[in-house]
């Protein structure tokens, strides 16, 4: 799943099985390429994701900082940030953790009550779907 700063879910990918977040990266970026036709300037993701690969490669594609909130194995300087950035994107992070929180709590994706793969499938797209409407509908009135 991935955010924007507005907080709207621009891209979700529900796997069968329990693949590496690390190969799940770059699927992500090539997504926003690809159908958003444009890139994020800074890209924060979870350690899970960290590798020096991802690094290389999304900085290939042209995003600006490629961080993970909790670099594993990697440095700063390997990720070629400065410590003020990174904090700065950790922050980012943070508060995109709250709308996950949000998406759980407010529209039940926490519990998931359709049997099944699809069913599994179809609740947590109905439930972004929903979150991303009601979003929307905040930027309108605000």
């Amino acid at each position: 799943m991935s955010s924007e700063r507005s907080g709207f879910i621009t891209y979700l990918s529900i796997e069968k099985g329990n693949p590496a977040d690390s190969s799940l990266f770059m699927p992500a970026l090539d997504f926003h390429r690809s159908k958003l036709h444009r890139l994020p300037h800074s890209v924060v993701a979870d350690g899970g994701y960290a590798s020096q690969e991802n690094v290389k490669k999304g900085r290939g594609l042209g995003v600006k900082r490629v961080v993970f909130h909790k670099p594993i194995g990697l440095s700063l300087h390997a990720m070629g940030v400065k410590s003020k950035t990174f904090v700065r994107l950790r922050h980012f992070r943070a508060g995109v953790e709250g709308n996950i929180s949000e998406l759980k709590r407010a529209f039940g994706a926490s519990k998931v009550n359709w049997k099944g793969l699809d069913g599994f499938r179809a609740y947590v797209w109905s439930s972004v779907l929903s979150y991303n409407l009601v979003r929307l509908a905040r930027l309108d009135s605000g």
